[in-house]
């Protein structure tokens, strides 16, 4: 079976640390995905509010950088959770157990993806574009290195969310 969920949006709150027996940094929070529509000619939106869980380095990453009101792309895969609240009462929810993030639009973070999850993280760089080799650079590379990053146009996201067409799928 395949479980794979891929969100953008905004924390709802600042991240939540704590630590396990073991020593494993988890982290919790919210994300609020906002769904934009036009029905009838009306402009509509629609939001999602789902709880998040972080964990190892990626919970140290996300409460160093996230606060409340981040935006951030999120991958994981979707939980279902059940428990009795203080009444005896049978309680569930969906949540999101993130396996790799994105932190977006945010002057004091990482600009580039940073796929923290379990692996040898002082080798991992925040930019995916970054060679895996361990290779000195040339002053030829170096410069087309530069003009390559210039030549990379923001994308902005949101301006994808009020478009109006519809999809043939």
């Amino acid at each position: 079976m395949f479980n794979k969920v891929v969100l953008v949006g905004n924390l709802t709150r600042n991240i939540e640390m704590r630590y396990g027996q073991n020593g494993n940094a988890i982290g919790a929070s919210a994300i609020a995905v906002t769904r934009r529509f036009t029905t009838n000619g009306e402009k509509r939106e629609e939001t999602c509010f789902i709880d998040i869980s972080f964990y190892g380095r990626t919970a140290e990453v996300a409460n160093q950088y996230l606060t409340k009101g981040s935006k951030v792309l999120i991958e994981g895969r979707l939980r279902f959770e059940q428990w009795s609240d203080q009444n005896g009462q049978n309680r569930s929810k969906h949540s999101i157990q993130v396996e790799n993030m994105e932190m977006l639009g945010s002057n004091n973070a990482p600009t580039q993806s940073g796929n923290f999850n379990n692996g040898n993280y002082e080798n991992q760089s925040y930019d995916p574009y970054a060679s895996q080799n361990n290779f000195e650079k040339t002053p030829q590379r170096m410069q087309n290195s530069n003009q390559n990053q210039e030549k990379i146009k923001e994308i902005d996201v949101d301006a994808y969310d009020s478009d109006d067409t519809d999809l043939p799928f």
